[in-house]
């Protein structure tokens, strides 16, 4: 089965780490983002998830990022594990970032 503790590195050069994946799906970590809008340093953030535990390995997961300690936004990922033909574990995800914003009216331009 797909394994999610550990390190993780996307394409634009972020990375999760994963700390521990319990028997039921739960999971914790850190993200440690790349790109950012704010003009505050960036600072790894904290993450929660859960895993499916399929028996073929091929696994869905979802987990949202709270970047209090520099933004005032919240991030939730969903995706797959994959396991290539060399074997090599990789993750597809989608994600949905939902910007604070002062006023209902602005509601419009708060996700992304």
């Amino acid at each position: 089965p797909c394994n999610l503790t550990g390190w993780w590195e996307n394409d634009l050069g972020s990375k999760m780490q994963v700390f521990n994946v319990d028997n039921d799906g739960t999971f914790s970590g850190e993200y440690h983002t790349a790109v950012s809008s704010t003009k505050k340093p960036i600072q790894p953030s904290p993450l929660i998830g859960s895993q499916h535990l399929d028996e073929d390995g091929q696994c869905t997961f979802g987990f949202t990022v709270n970047w209090k300690k520099f933004s005032d936004s919240t991030a939730v990922f969903v995706g797959e594990c994959f396991k290539g033909d060399d074997g090599k574990e990789v993750l597809h995800t989608s994600w949905l970032l939902r910007e604070k914003v002062d006023s209902e009216p602005d509601d419009w331009k708060a996700t992304r």
